[in-house]
């Protein structure tokens, strides 16, 4: 009779070897990853993807607007850089008082219009300036562009990372509840110490915390996902997407080469630089004289004066030497500026791409192997603690392994697509298509 129990028991042990891997080959993600209801959702609960989410960002958040209202300030300092000097018309009332025989007495008003011109050197450098400061505007909000989509990606991210926990932990107290009840009647007929029934409900009791407290951290990163989309966002809503879905990226040189050509910080930068340098020939033009036209009539009761003629400041005491060497420090400033910001970000690049790299091998080592098996022991254990022939921790052991599995999978699915965005966001280009279509998705995802 022993050695038939032993026999069936060998034979469930094999059958759960082969059962297992062939289940993890067709689901190696976390348990309902997919299944967004993990909380209890209204069935009116409107249910958004990331394209969408993406949309109401751009939209709705306020930052939006306030990056637009840049750009309006520089296009009106371009109108601003196009303005002709306005003239100055003068009027002066007064009264001539004869004090010789046959001097007439009488009003004496006088009238004088002064036109100042501009040279075409400096007006051209003026609106150049200004044509500069709107390019670095543009870029500086394309960046805030690339910058939101980043953040409601992580959150997006985050909200799916969360509900997946969530989605494991029910599946864990679902078992535990199992284990529990099996424990209970082990001991209630006499196969089994006490002790069992007491680790089933202590074990029991932790799973429940565990299940409550991933259920608060899907409310939580819901309610960050809103704070960054803004106010379009329901208070109850569904996410539509898997975390599991890695993106495909190319190779570390082409990456960089594109983030030198399109990042926007870079692009604004390199802009600032050129307008400071334009403002040192600005500032250097100024030093020429000053000209402006001025006509100028004297009526006086028996005679008018009329008089035209140019005003001219000559820059003699003023050679505009502080406002030079302002500009030009400001221009080395900006020089210096952009080259320190070019090595951060290839540091940041290559820093994100390792990560990528890295993260990429681990999600590949628990979806193909840790996982796997992870639920193969943990259907020997069950199996075993079934007919007896180990004990309830052996079996809690193996399903505490698995629970760990599982969440190293998650946590690392996440931290692959926290990379990815950082690389996207690094790749910021002047576009608002740029900043909102997510990377191309690679064929290798969690089913």
């Amino acid at each position: 009779m022993t050695h038939s129990k032993l026999t069936l028991i060998a034979s469930l042990s094999l059958m759960a070897f082969a059962v297992a891997p062939a289940r993890a080959a067709t689901d190696t993600r976390p348990p309902a990853t997919a299944a967004v209801s993990a909380t209890s959702l209204p069935a009116s609960a409107p249910s958004y993807s990331l394209p969408q989410l993406l949309t109401l960002a751009q939209t709705t958040n306020k930052g939006v607007e306030a990056a637009q209202a840049g750009v309006d300030a520089a296009s009106a300092a371009i109108a601003s850089a196009r303005a002709y000097p306005n003239p100055q018309v003068e009027v002066m009332m007064g009264r001539l008082q004869g004090r010789q025989p046959g001097v007439t007495s009488g009003n004496s008003p006088s009238y004088a219009i002064t036109q100042k011109f501009d040279y075409p050197q400096q007006r051209n450098l003026r609106q150049a300036m200004a044509g500069r400061g709107l390019e670095a505007s543009e870029a500086q909000r394309h960046g805030f562009h690339a910058e939101l989509a980043a953040r409601v990606k992580t959150a997006y991210y985050e909200v799916l990372r969360r509900e997946s926990e969530l989605a494991a932990a029910t599946e864990d107290l679902a078992m535990m509840r199992q284990i529990h009840s099996r424990a209970r009647l082990r001991v209630e007929v006499g196969e089994a110490p006490r002790y069992e029934l007491i680790k089933a409900e202590t074990e029991l009791l932790a799973t429940q915390k565990s299940q409550q407290t991933a259920e608060l951290r899907v409310n939580q990163a819901k309610a960050a996902l809103r704070q960054q989309v803004g106010g379009a966002l329901p208070a109850q809503f569904g996410l539509a997407g898997t975390l599991g879905q890695a993106p495909d990226l190319p190779p570390l040189p082409a990456l960089r080469d594109t983030m030198t050509g399109s990042n926007a910080e870079l692009t604004q930068r390199r802009m600032e630089l050129e307008r400071a340098r334009l403002g040192v020939d600005y500032q250097r033009s100024l030093r020429w004289p000053e000209v402006a036209l001025r006509a100028s009539t004297d009526r006086q009761p028996d005679n008018n004066v009329s008089q035209i003629g140019l005003v001219m400041t000559i820059p003699l005491w003023d050679r505009r030497s502080g406002p030079v060497g302002e500009a030009t420090a400001q221009a080395t400033q900006a020089r210096t500026a952009l080259e320190a910001r070019e090595f951060e970000l290839a540091q940041e690049l290559e820093t994100a791409y390792r990560q990528y790299e890295i993260t990429q091998a681990q999600v590949t080592a628990l979806e193909s192997g840790i996982v796997r098996e992870a639920e193969s022991a943990l259907g020997v254990a069950e199996s075993a603690y079934r007919f007896g022939e180990r004990g309830i921790l052996d079996y809690l052991d193996a399903q505490r392994v698995l629970r760990g599995a599982r969440s190293d999978l998650i946590a690392a699915q996440f931290d692959l697509q926290v990379a990815a965005i950082q690389i996207e966001k690094l790749l910021s280009t002047n576009a608002n298509a740029a900043a909102l279509a997510p990377l191309p998705s690679s064929t290798t995802e969690s089913k």
